[in-house]
């Protein structure tokens, strides 16, 4: 190689850009005591660097707010409010609307939202639940079965030296008996991640630098009188290579990156005969390609945020807002439903696993922004299910004693999204009993063998591979029968069965109410169609068809816990199964 090929190639330099970690790094360390926890993040700074996007990127920030927006709506409600008003009044109070905003903020914005569930003394009752910033805290290493059970907590993990000494609190349900605090974290599923879940839109994070990197040079630009890049010529000679690199050092501090405006071209030559010069380089169509960064980035950041028109965040597009109402409707339904509701549905899981500790079970859902005339009103086939969708109140709907209006019909016609149609092909009929005695209430043969268990059994009390439903019994077909006993026979007639879960929810939701006491919800369950009734329920056991080859393990199912009314026909009890305040009235006209 020529010396004169060699002194290029020392007085060439090559500046490179910041290089974006594609995937965040997730490492197990050990800090103060030894106590393991997991780092996120290079330098564990995940969050931080997410947050920067936050607040850097105007076009992230609005996808951000509006879908938080979008996914809290107008609060916490739920479909059998008025059924159970003391399990409502306790979500209300249990569930402060800041405290929940500012939990789905963190799930989106970072990932995953945490939360603070603080109990009673005596550790049977949540009294408060307190959001906690997601960021301060690093999860502790899994135990031998794979559960997280506490997380550690620092106010700044950058800042984090091993000296330090951290403080921990228990996940859920995994403090002892003196742990007052426990963590609840709301974490969705990703693939390829145990510890934590990077946020949703994390592909379109190097979009949001450069968003934030393109608005740092228009403003560096103006600041700095229109500046443009420059090529910088030494025409003194070629100093010593580490002359070179210090002047390049200083050039780069004072003069490089977004915030200085562009580049610069570092050049030294052998020729002193021409006087040193500052050339500006002009680049053609700089206003173009900046636009076009501009626009690039926003379009990848609406699509890693899954936003399906940029209207519904108050982002304005080229397309005219009028002339578009139909896609806009569009858009909002299905944003709602591909993007929104996995995030409802992960929050209120959460919220209803938080109730149920408390002995409160509530049919909750997050009341939409969505206009009335967005949604599918059309479509939705049930009342409960349009609540879910609009938050218009079943409260609203009024029945009538004969039943036979358009809003009791629509109650009825719910009762089939209920039952179940036994599959013939998967599962057989291997007992059943209809029995009206009171004192021989129906039971399951303590022989019948059951293959092991599995967790997606579809109700409590199914068990293994038994599931235990229930059919409405006779199919009388009297013309004097009453309108919720015609579909409940037509529903028996037809094979439709039902779980005890699916009656207890007739029940809540007060079909055939206008025949309970004072026209009050009552328990299908035990009183079937209301006083004078000749029905009962018929337990039925189906055992699952094993496949060729399948090999079936021993095991054994127990009798389901019924209230004792279930075999009995309302007629056959006393008062002839009237309301046990309108029987006292009855015997006490009697004498009795």
């Amino acid at each position: 190689m020529s010396e004169e090929l060699k002194q290029y190639r020392k007085s060439l330099r090559v500046i490179n850009m910041a290089n974006v970690d594609s995937q965040p790094v997730i490492k197990e360390v050990k800090g103060y005591n030894n106590e393991p926890f997991v780092m996120y993040g290079e330098k564990n700074d995940y969050y931080d660097r997410v947050i920067e996007s936050y607040l850097g990127s105007p076009t992230n920030s609005r996808c951000i707010n509006g879908i938080c927006d979008m996914i809290y709506g107008r609060g916490l409600d739920a479909t059998n409010s008025e059924e159970r008003q003391k399990d409502f009044m306790e979500m209300k109070r249990l569930f402060n609307p800041h405290e929940v905003k500012k939990v789905i903020g963190d799930l989106k914005k970072l990932g995953q939202g945490t939360a603070q569930v603080i109990y009673n003394k005596s550790k049977t009752k949540i009294l408060r639940f307190v959001h906690t910033p997601t960021e301060c805290w690093r999860a502790g290493k899994a135990d031998s079965t794979g559960t997280i059970t506490k997380y550690y907590y620092h106010p700044k993990w950058k800042e984090y030296r091993s000296t330090d000494k951290l403080k921990n609190l228990p996940t859920f349900g995994h403090g002892s008996k003196d742990d007052q605090i426990e963590l609840y974290i709301f974490r969705p599923y990703r693939s390829g991640f145990y510890y934590y879940s990077p946020v949703d839109y994390h592909g379109c994070l190097p979009y949001c630098d450069l968003e934030e990197e393109v608005a740092e040079y228009h403003i560096s630009n103006i600041q700095n009188g229109l500046q443009p890049s420059m090529l910088i010529n030494f025409n003194n000679g070629v100093p010593p290579e580490e002359i070179q690199e210090e002047m390049e050092r200083k050039i780069t501090d004072k003069f490089a990156g977004a915030s200085n405006s562009g580049r610069f071209i570092l050049a030294f030559n052998d020729d002193i005969d021409t006087s040193a010069t500052i050339e500006p380089i002009h680049l053609p169509d700089a206003h173009a390609q900046y636009q076009f960064l501009a626009d690039e980035a926003r379009e990848k950041i609406m699509l890693g945020h899954g936003v399906v028109s940029p209207i519904l965040l108050g982002i304005k597009d080229n397309t005219g807002f009028g002339n578009n109402a139909e896609e806009l409707r569009t858009s909002s339904i299905l944003m709602d439903k591909m993007v929104i509701q996995p995030f409802k549905d992960l929050m209120l899981d959460g919220i209803n696993e938080i109730l149920a500790k408390n002995g409160a079970f509530l049919n909750t859902y997050f009341v939409t922004l969505q206009p009335i005339e967005f949604t599918d009103v059309e479509k939705i086939a049930t009342k409960i299910k349009r609540e879910e969708e609009t938050g218009e109140k079943l409260s609203s709907v009024k029945l009538t004693d004969d039943f036979n209006d358009e809003e009791g019909d629509d109650m009825l016609d719910q009762l089939a999204g209920l039952g179940e149609e036994i599959n013939s092909d998967q599962w057989e009929l291997v007992y059943s009993e209809a029995i009206t005695d009171a004192d021989n209430p129906p039971s399951v043969p303590e022989h019948f063998n059951a293959i092991s268990a599995r967790p997606n059994d579809n109700s409590t009390q199914d068990q293994g591979e038994y599931k235990i439903r229930y059919a409405y019994m006779p199919i009388r077909k009297s013309p004097k029968s009453r309108n919720f006993c015609k579909h409940m026979e037509g529903f028996t007639e037809a094979q439709i069965v039902f779980r005890r879960e699916d009656i207890n929810q007739m029940s809540f939701r007060g079909v055939n109410r206008e025949l309970g006491h004072k026209k009050r919800n009552y328990s299908l369950f035990k009183f079937k169609g209301g006083k004078n009734c000749h029905h009962y329920w018929e337990m039925r056991v189906y055992k699952r068809i094993v496949s060729e080859g399948e090999r079936a393990s021993e095991g054994s199912v127990s009798d389901p816990k019924n209230p004792k009314e279930v075999p009995i026909r309302p007629v056959d009890m006393p008062g002839n199964g009237a309301h046990p305040s309108t029987l006292s009235k009855i015997k006490k006209a009697l004498g009795l």
